[in-house]
């Protein structure tokens, strides 16, 4: 059995695949999903145009032969038609048929700017299905010192340390786990990141992360590690793993009760950037970089504020205790 996950796909897709992971640095993850999304579009184009007998499993549809020429025929209807397909027969949701819409589009703008193997882009006014922007859970600036206030036992100061970093650098779980010792530079203050795409970013580093850092260091194992290099190690002398990590703050978020669904690793991000910019008023733009986001668009949900703020900001307008004078009484 062959160990090429794209083995039924055809050289056209094999190309985009090929430039999507080599010259935009898209992690082989992001390929895969790419893949699985063109496969499943193109499944349906056969499907649709009779190409494949009609009682096939859609899941078993061959999409091996499928050419420029083929492609060629695709038109923004049969695309609209897709789409209606997604939702009622296979049930996706929103934020599954956005991204499918992006690995379409990112196929065809390769074909059409890239390569020029296609003269019009039949996807070019294909709309993104709108995605309900829900605020993100975060831990309340008190909640955050009583999560710091529970961290005991005898690796406190690692697990200290994780924690101190999440909540005030906003970094992902994988960057965390992949962190190195020469990442951190105590001399500037900063410490390298190394997020999707294997982009880097220098984030600086409070007081509290250098306090914890320090005192980690003091205590970090030295005999017989086996991955030297790694920052963080675990009780078996390895660099943590992201389960390890995920479950030490899923430990200490239940000792605040805080240990349901929807309170994760990631919750600690969202409650980072959430602070920067509620409390520090850190600008949007350099909240974006913080955090290592592509886009300003994923910062933005970052921009909400909390019912109390919104309550306080309608009781300083100057005009919050103006109220009508009663009506005088007729003479009559």
């Amino acid at each position: 059995m062959s160990c090429d996950p794209f083995q039924e796909a055809p050289p056209i897709i094999r190309e985009f695949l090929g430039y999507i992971g080599t010259i935009k640095g898209k992690s082989p993850k992001t390929v895969s999903e790419y893949y699985l999304d063109l496969r499943t579009f193109f499944r349906y184009m056969k499907l649709k145009r009779g190409l494949v007998p009609k009682d096939v499993d859609f899941e078993q549809i061959k999409i091996d032969d499928i050419d420029l020429d083929f492609i060629k025929t695709i038109d923004l209807t049969q695309v609209f038609e897709y789409m209606n397909f997604l939702a009622t027969e296979r049930k996706n949701g929103v934020a599954t048929r956005s991204r499918k819409v992006s690995s379409l589009r990112s196929f065809f703008n390769y074909l059409t700017n890239k390569t020029g193997k296609l003269s019009k882009n039949p996807v070019q006014e294909l709309e993104t299905p709108k995605l309900k922007k829900a605020l993100p859970k975060y831990l309340t600036l008190e909640q955050c010192l009583e999560l710091l206030s529970k961290i005991d036992g005898k690796n406190r100061e690692r697990d200290y340390c994780i924690i101190t970093l999440f909540l005030n650098c906003g970094m992902r779980l994988s960057e965390l786990v992949n962190l190195d010792l020469n990442d951190v530079h105590f001399s500037t203050q900063t410490i390298k990141i190394t997020g999707k795409g294997n982009k880097e970013r220098m984030v600086y580093l409070n007081d509290a992360c250098i306090d914890a850092l320090k005192k980690y260091l003091a205590v970090r194992p030295r005999d017989g590690v086996i991955d030297k290099k790694a920052l963080f190690i675990s009780g078996q002398r390895k660099r943590i793993s992201a389960k390890t990590v995920q479950y030490i703050v899923k430990k200490y978020l239940a000792q605040i009760d805080l240990g349901g669904p929807g309170y994760s690793v990631h919750k600690l991000r969202h409650t980072a950037a959430t602070l920067m910019y509620q409390h520090g008023h850190v600008d949007i733009r350099i909240l974006k970089d913080i955090l290592g986001h592509e886009n300003l668009g994923t910062t933005e949900i970052y921009t909400h504020v909390s019912n109390e703020q919104m309550a306080k900001a309608a009781k300083s307008n100057p005009l919050s205790g103006v109220k009508q004078k009663r009506r005088e009484k007729s003479d009559e």
